[in-house]
Parts: C-alpha cells; sequence; structure tokens
C-alpha cells in the first residue's frame, strides 16, 4: 500500500526528533485502523443482532476517533511536544487492545470483526514500537 506518509516526513523543512520511518509506520497503521474501525462499527449496525454488538459498536468508534486524532497530530512537527504524542500513543494502545479484544470475540461469527481486530491490533504493535524510539 503505497501512502503519502513517508513523503511528507521527508519533505518536513527541519529536523524530526523521531525515527522518521517508526513515525510514518505508525501514521499509516493509525489511520488504517480508523477505517477499519469506523467500517467495523457500520457493519456491526447492519448485522441482525445488532443489540448484541453495541459494546462492539462504541468500542470500534472509541478506538476510530482516537487513532485518527493521533494520527492527525503525529503528522504535525511545528512546536513539537512529546508529552502530547506519548500521552496519545498510550491512548491508542488502550484503545486498540480494549477494541481488538472486544472484535476477536465475534470475529468468528463476523468477517469484519476479524478485520477489525487484526487492524487494531497491527496499530498497537506500531504504537508500541513507535513509543519505545522516543525519549
Amino acid at each position: 500500500m503505497t501512502t503519502t506518509t513517508m513523503p511528507m516526513l521527508d519533505a518536513y523543512p527541519k529536523s524530526i526528533n523521531l525515527d522518521r520511518a517508526r513515525l510514518a509506520a505508525a501514521v499509516d497503521a493509525l489511520t488504517s485502523c480508523s477505517e477499519a474501525c469506523t467500517a467495523c462499527a457500520d457493519a456491526c449496525l447492519s448485522e441482525d443482532m445488532v443489540a448484541e454488538l453495541t459494546k462492539c459498536i462504541r468500542t470500534n468508534l472509541d478506538c476510530a476517533d482516537i487513532c485518527a486524532t493521533t494520527a492527525r497530530v503525529l503528522s504535525r512537527h511545528t512546536g513539537y511536544d512529546a508529552t502530547i504524542s506519548r500521552t496519545l500513543l498510550q491512548a491508542c494502545i488502550v484503545a486498540c487492545r480494549s477494541c481488538g479484544d472486544e472484535c476477536a470475540n465475534h470475529a468468528e461469527m463476523h468477517e469484519h470483526c476479524r478485520i477489525c481486530a487484526d487492524a487494531c491490533r497491527a496499530c498497537e504493535q506500531a504504537c508500541r514500537d513507535l513509543l519505545a524510539t522516543m525519549s
């Protein structure tokens, strides 16, 4: 999958205090996870047993919002604040773990939940990888 994340980071005119490859991987994973969670919530709403998926829908929407916000903040580098970035990455790790676990509970019955759980797990790991490089 080709994205504009790395070319945009490479085009940034000043130094960036983060590992650019891990930063790009995290932003891409965050964006992908946000999309997967949004789509999964919508698919859950289309299921016949929607009432049984209420927690999944809520968890999906929370994770989607947290991931989207984190991706936007990590894409900005002027006046960078590592404390904010670290805190958002930590929140993403929690949200992705929670959403991934919830979707995994429904994965055998709903393919969209399996796909979302996988996206959440990948995003959680990308956030951990970037967080580990931050001082």
